[in-house]
């Protein structure tokens, strides 16, 4: 299960990610919050893994995984559309910018296929094809919604000291609060030149 939160000034919302009626109805609760604004900013941020091996992944796993990880994302970027159009209207000037509207998919380096980062460290083998694909939706995003003003791009937050990335042996070498702070300089100097690629928190751009 994968639950995302949508928090503002306005109020907050949380929708099931796997679940279209859930996040239709916080679509719904979002535009009410807003009072007839858009919305400017979309982070796709939950997401699940499960420890895994070429030899011991499942079709439970798998599905499970992609759902959350890939197919949330799509069905939340096509139900906030809406809003997040209506922000780029109202918005002066032509160029992207998380300012204006934006999409933003936490992905990983783990999904990249260049690096396969950490192979060694786990294979977890259904996170990585989800953040594969979440990367590719991140394109197709980033060429479906340019049209609306809306920028979209993949974003590695680092090997980061959470419950997910500290669950093995070794602890990763990045904070919350670093990867936290990294991330949001980066989001404030996103423009037209950054929509459709994949970058880590530190801005730098991450092979696919």
């Amino acid at each position: 299960m994968g639950v995302c939160s949508l928090s503002g000034p306005q109020g907050t919302a949380s929708a099931e990610v796997t679940d279209p009626t859930s996040i239709k109805a916080a679509a719904a609760r979002v535009e009410e919050h807003l009072g007839g604004s858009g919305l400017n900013l979309l982070i796709n941020n939950a997401g699940i893994a499960k420890a895994s091996s070429l030899d011991n992944e499942t079709l439970e796993n798998m599905t499970q995984i992609y759902t959350t990880n890939t197919v949330g994302p799509l069905l939340l970027g096509q139900a906030f559309l809406p809003l997040l159009k209506k922000a780029a209207q109202g918005s002066p000037g032509s160029a992207l910018s998380c300012s204006k509207a934006a999409i933003i998919n936490m992905s990983s380096s783990a999904g990249s296929i260049e690096e396969v980062f950490l192979w060694n460290y786990g294979q977890v083998v259904s996170y990585r094809c989800s953040k594969a694909a979440l990367n590719m939706l991140t394109k197709c995003q980033s060429l479906g919604y340019q049209e609306h003003g809306v920028l979209c791009a993949a974003l590695h937050p680092g090997w980061v000291q959470t419950d997910m990335g500290g669950s093995g042996s070794q602890k990763p070498p990045v904070t919350v609060d670093e990867s936290v702070r990294g991330m949001l300089k980066v989001l404030s100097s996103l423009s037209e030149k950054e929509t459709g690629t994949f970058l880590d928190w530190e801005g730098k751009v991450v092979p696919w």
